[in-house]
């Protein structure tokens, strides 16, 4: 496994992925009971956009660099900027939350935080990010055991985020089948899966969804290029099965703010059910 997130962190696809992970942590903080956040793929925990991997490709400054300083932010993306805000005092961005520490800080003392991460360097610094916070438990395993290994969670409420590099061709498959395995073991698991878009070719992956016996899927993309655009990452997806109540309207609301900022060639987003509740 060569793929290190640090080379893409705060960019365009972690944007999006950061701020409707943060929306939906929102969304279920408004109940009292406790939840659990589990990360499959959680990496590093923290990247620092001024260190040799991040500025090796700048990808950043077409994604958080947009957001930073952004006159119109709606109200609902004030938990993710707060965040970036604490992490950056002096006014200057140099520093990102990975999900694992976006988690950390928006979750409440009663939750917990089960993260994973197989690359040994970024394991190791995972950890070591993490060691000052209790609920926090860091494991070095292999991301798609998570479903079997962690489901179910005492809380009887969990978020789940399947987050891999995508550097083999069979991990959309795998994606599909960690849903399933999710449901299976806790079937109110709210599972979201983010995932890459090259091109038009994710037939499969969608159906492969349809049958993971999710009760309901929610998708939804954000393009910053108009599919089909070689060599690009054209945007991002997330599916969430078991979207938080009240998620849906709240990205009708942020998903033209996200595209018109963070377009690069051509913005765009879309949201449809794969499964209807």
């Amino acid at each position: 496994m060569n793929y290190r997130h640090a080379y893409h962190a705060g960019n365009h696809a972690d944007v999006f992925k950061h701020l409707t992970l943060a929306r939906m942590l929102a969304l279920l903080a408004r109940k009292e009971q406790p939840f659990a956040y589990l990360d499959s793929h959680a990496g590093l925990g923290l990247y620092d956009l001024k260190g040799d991997q991040a500025t090796r490709t700048g990808e950043w400054l077409e994604g958080v660099g947009r957001l930073w300083d952004a006159p119109d932010a709606p109200a609902l993306a004030a938990d993710y900027l707060s965040v970036l805000r604490a992490m950056n005092r002096d006014g200057q961005l140099r520093y990102y939350p990975g999900s694992p520490e976006l988690a950390r800080r928006l979750t409440r003392p009663q939750d917990r935080v089960l993260l994973n991460e197989k690359h040994p360097e970024d394991g190791r610094l995972l950890k070591d990010n993490m060691k000052y916070d209790p609920r926090v438990a860091v494991h070095l395993g292999e991301g798609w055991h998570v479903p079997r290994a962690l489901l179910p969670v005492s809380e009887k409420r969990g978020l789940l985020l399947i987050d891999p590099p995508f550097e083999q061709p069979d991990e959309f498959k795998r994606c599909a089948v960690a849903m399933k395995e999710a449901i299976a073991r806790m079937r109110q698991t709210v599972t979201a899966i983010w995932y890459p878009i090259k091109d038009q070719r994710l037939t499969r992956f969608y159906q492969d969804l349809v049958s993971s016996g999710a009760p309901k899927l929610l998708r939804v993309e954000l393009y910053v290029h108009p599919l089909g655009t070689p060599q690009s990452l054209n945007g991002s997806g997330l599916v969430i099965a078991n979207p938080p109540w009240g998620l849906e309207e709240e990205l009708k609301q942020l998903m033209p703010w996200l595209a018109k900022r963070l377009g690069q060639s051509q913005g765009g987003w879309q949201m449809d059910w794969l499964i209807a509740e």
